[in-house]
Parts: structure tokens; C-alpha cells; sequence
């Protein structure tokens, strides 16, 4: 019997899981804050390194034969020719770039030419819109700039010594702006755009592959971003989707090719298992929960919201919420408001408007999922994630409404999870006894299970009134 560790180092802190090699059972656990304000935009790396020595504290990693990184999306660490910080890493909430996205977009063409060279549009999280605000506004700074690495790279790097060899994943490469999970080569021409000069990128490894071994002789895995982690943790396979559910939502499945969007609504993604992962955001899901609770003056919340909706019958007695509260990214509406229609003297009841905001929801979810099934993505099981997934109301009416099974795992660190997965994989493969080709096969995620059942004509009915409402207010939002 292995031991493998995985650490997930995400904006806040890190959680450290040690598991055994074979089964996936875990042995033991660490966690840390990271020693930052909660909401910073920018931070020293030394931050990373100092939670995740206290979370591995106790011997935690005693016996430990390979390790996994997993670590927070989307950001920036700028070094110099020595790999010495030019300045604090720029990290993924950081919205100062939205401007220099706007202006990258422009630059190389619109959102189609982005789109069909590396799989996305620029948006202010990406490093190559970071890359460029930096160009702009701290110019000094930017000239400096000799390698760009993000978090995981970063950690991966440090944990081997800072070897001359730099290293990152296919899937965190994917979401940097300027590699293209498509062709699976980077666009050097793009970090120029965005930095004025080139700079030089990590190795991308493949999967199975290790970044390198520690003078203890400790293997490390290749790592990966948090979103690819939590997918080999949950153990997500073809024909799965995941729907997060947090303020803003998104969609995302696994899939065999890349998906390039000329309407930029699919961002394309590579998994940490050697697939993809095509993603669609919305930029309204719990918030549209929490405004009508609030609306309703519901001092128990969400959990109140939810008992109230399930008095109510699905269509909400008519009653349709579009929860376009911050405008909406799918359909690309960012200067629209919600709407509610439907509104009749027999609808006017807090019971159909709770009904009518988690039916608003989830119907926009579905709208996205759409987006994906409409290029071929099959989606036969839905995972759904995030505290409102444990709702009653979420989970009677999804099943209906995303016209497939609904899974709502319970919770656990799967980020974590799944770096150690990929850590035992890459220890598998370095002593013949795994395939390149296949993770290990580790016991899935515990979960519940709903089914759409008898329920199926009922969804498509809610979802035919929510679209009919949609068309009618935004006419030809989803056309190309």
C-alpha cells in the first residue's frame, strides 16, 4: 500500500488530504488559512508556502511517496530573469483588468479571432488581461518581466527547489488567455500583445506526467487548477456535467475536443485527465435566491425561500423570473436587469415568486447547458455543487428541469482529492504499474441521487414558459 498527498491551495486557504494509493480512502487531513485579507487582490506567494508548512504540520506527510498541487485559478506571478517577484502576484478576483480585456479583445481582432485561436475570450480574471494592465498601468514593473507562472506552476516549482525546469497542466494552461487547449501550444504572439515583450511560459506536462522529485526523493505530480482537481476528484467522467451554484453559476462537462465558440459564450477548458472541459458561465444563480428572500423579508434565508417555493406548484403559477440581476453573460445581455412576468391577481403570492426564483435559476443553468448540448456535449448525469445544491426546492426541481439525473455529493475537498488522485497516478506510471492513459480507478464521490422520473414533461413545460418569456423580452439572445 502508497500514501499520496494532495494540497489545494485556493484563495483562502489550504487543505492538505492524505490518502491511500490504491483505494482513494483518506488517512489524513490538514488545513491552514492563508495569512491575507480575505478579499486581497494582490499577494505574496510566501503567503501560499507559510499555510501550506502549518497545514502540513504534525507530521502530516509522513510516509508520503508523491504529492499533488492543486491551487487557485487565474492568477499572476511575475519573475524576474533571477525568479525573483517583480511584484505581489495579481490574483483571480482582482477586476482592475476589465478595461485591458476590453482592449485585448479589440487588438487582436474581436471575440471570434479570440475564440478560435485559444478557446476564450479575454475576461479580467485571465492572465493575459493581467499581463496587460500591467503593461499599462505599472510599465516599469512590466518591463522587468522575464517568466510568468501562475499559483500552481509557482508552488510546484517551489516545492522542487526552484529547478532551472518550470512547469505546468494542460488544464491550468487553459485558462490563462494564451494557450490554446485546442492545439495544445501556446500563442507567444498573445503574451506579447498583452506585455509588450515576450516572456518565457512553463513546460505544459501532460497528465500522468511528474514535474519532478524532491533531493528527499518525493515525487511531484504535474498539479493542476482548482476547477480540473475538483473534476478528477469528483471522478467526472464523458457524459458528466457539472453546475456549480454560487453567486454567479456555470456549466461545465467533460468532453472529447476542444469547443470553439464564435460567440465567446464557451470557454474551452482542458481537464487533468487528458480531455476537456467546456465551461459556460452566468453571472446570476444564488444571488437571484438571495434577492427574493430578501424581497420577501425572509429572516430564515435561503432554507425559508426553499420551504416557501415548495408550496407552491412548478410554473409558479405563471409566474417567470428572469434573475438577470447583474446583467448576464449567458445569453451575452451585460446591460439588462431581471425581470418578473407572469404577474396575474392569482400569482401575487410569496410562495409562487420563491417557486418562480429557483425555477428563474435553474432554467437559466439549463439555458447554458444548452449551449454546450447544442455543440454535441453529452450530458447524461448533473453534478450539482455549492451550499444551495442541499436545498429541497434545488433538488425537486432540477432532475425535471436539466432533463437528467441529478447528483448532490456530499461535501468534501475534492480539489484536494483530486490532486492526490493525479499524485498516485503520476507515482503509478513512474513504477510501471499504472497506464499513462487512465487515472487510478479511486471509489466516487458519496452522493445523493434524483431522477427525473414522471417529472420529465413537467420540466420541459417550466422550461418552455421560462424561454417563451425569454424570446419575448430578448429576442434572438442566443442566436450567433
Amino acid at each position: 500500500m502508497g500514501i499520496v498527498a494532495g494540497l489545494d491551495s485556493s484563495s483562502g486557504f489550504t487543505r492538505i488530504v492524505v490518502c491511500d494509493t490504491e483505494t482513494g480512502a483518506v488517512l489524513r487531513q490538514g488545513y491552514a488559512p492563508h495569512p491575507v485579507e480575505p478579499k486581497a487582490t494582490e499577494v505574496d506567494p510566501q503567503a501560499w508556502l507559510l499555510s501550506l508548512g502549518e497545514a502540513a504540520s504534525g507530521g502530516l506527510l509522513e510516509g508520503v511517496q508523491a504529492i499533488g498541487v492543486s491551487a487557485q485559478q487565474h492568477g499572476l506571478v511575475p519573475l524576474d530573469r533571477q525568479g525573483a517577484l517583480v511584484r505581489p502576484a495579481l490574483v483571480g478576483n482582482d477586476k482592475r483588468a476589465q478595461v485591458a480585456a476590453a482592449d485585448l479583445v479589440e487588438a487582436f481582432g474581436g471575440r471570434q479571432a479570440w475564440a478560435e485561436a485559444v478557446g476564450c475570450v479575454p475576461q479580467a480574471a485571465q492572465p493575459v488581461a493581467k499581463l496587460r494592465w500591467l503593461a499599462r498601468t505599472e510599465p516599469e514593473a512590466a518591463a522587468r518581466v522575464a517568466v510568468v507562472m501562475q499559483p500552481h506552476d509557482w508552488l510546484v516549482w517551489q516545492l522542487l527547489g526552484r529547478p532551472v525546469r518550470r512547469t505546468t497542466d494542460r488544464g491550468a494552461a487553459s485558462g490563462t488567455g494564451y494557450w490554446s487547449a485546442g492545439t495544445g501550444a501556446y500563442r507567444p504572439d498573445l503574451v506579447e500583445l498583452a506585455l509588450g515583450h515576450q516572456a518565457a511560459l512553463p513546460e505544459v506536462l501532460g497528465p500522468a506526467e511528474a514535474a519532478g522529485v524532491t533531493p528527499e526523493g518525493l515525487l511531484i505530480s504535474a498539479g493542476t487548477g482548482e476547477t480540473m482537481a475538483a473534476a478528477l476528484g469528483l471522478g467526472l467522467g464523458t457524459g458528466d456535467a457539472v453546475v456549480s451554484l454560487g453567486a454567479s453559476g456555470s456549466v461545465m462537462a467533460v468532453h472529447h475536443e476542444a469547443l470553439a465558440d464564435p460567440r465567446g459564450m464557451i470557454t474551452a477548458f482542458a481537464d487533468a485527465a487528458g480531455m476537456h472541459l467546456p465551461v459556460v458561465h452566468t453571472s446570476n444563480a444564488v444571488r437571484a435566491l438571495r434577492g427574493t428572500a430578501e424581497m420577501l423579508g425572509l429572516d430564515g434565508g435561503l432554507e425559508e425561500l426553499s420551504a416557501l417555493a415548495l408550496k407552491s406548484t412548478p410554473g409558479a403559477s405563471g409566474l417567470v423570473l428572469l434573475p438577470y440581476l447583474e446583467g448576464e453573460r449567458t445569453p451575452q445581455l451585460p446591460h439588462t436587469a431581471g425581470t418578473l412576468s407572469g404577474l396575474r391577481r392569482e400569482s401575487m403570492k410569496p410562495e409562487h415568486l420563491a417557486r418562480a426564483a429557483f425555477e428563474g435559476m435553474l432554467c437559466s443553468l439549463a439555458d447554458a447547458m444548452d449551449v454546450l448540448r447544442g455543440r454535441g456535449v453529452e450530458v447524461r448525469r448533473v453534478f450539482l455543487l455549492g451550499a444551495a445544491a442541499e436545498l429541497p426546492a434545488v433538488q425537486a426541481a432540477a432532475p425535471a428541469i436539466f432533463g437528467a439525473q441529478v447528483v448532490v455529493p456530499q461535501p468534501a475537498d475534492y480539489a484536494a482529492l483530486g490532486a492526490a488522485r493525479q499524485a498516485a497516478w503520476a507515482l503509478g506510471v513512474s513504477q510501471g504499474v499504472l497506464s499513462p492513459q487512465a487515472p487510478p480507478a479511486w471509489q466516487g464521490a458519496a452522493a445523493q441521487v434524483f431522477e427525473p422520473g414522471e417529472e420529465l414533461a413537467v420540466g420541459r413545460a417550466v422550461r418552455q414558459q421560462y424561454g417563451a418569456t425569454r424570446e419575448q423580452l430578448h429576442p434572438g439572445a442566443f442566436s450567433v
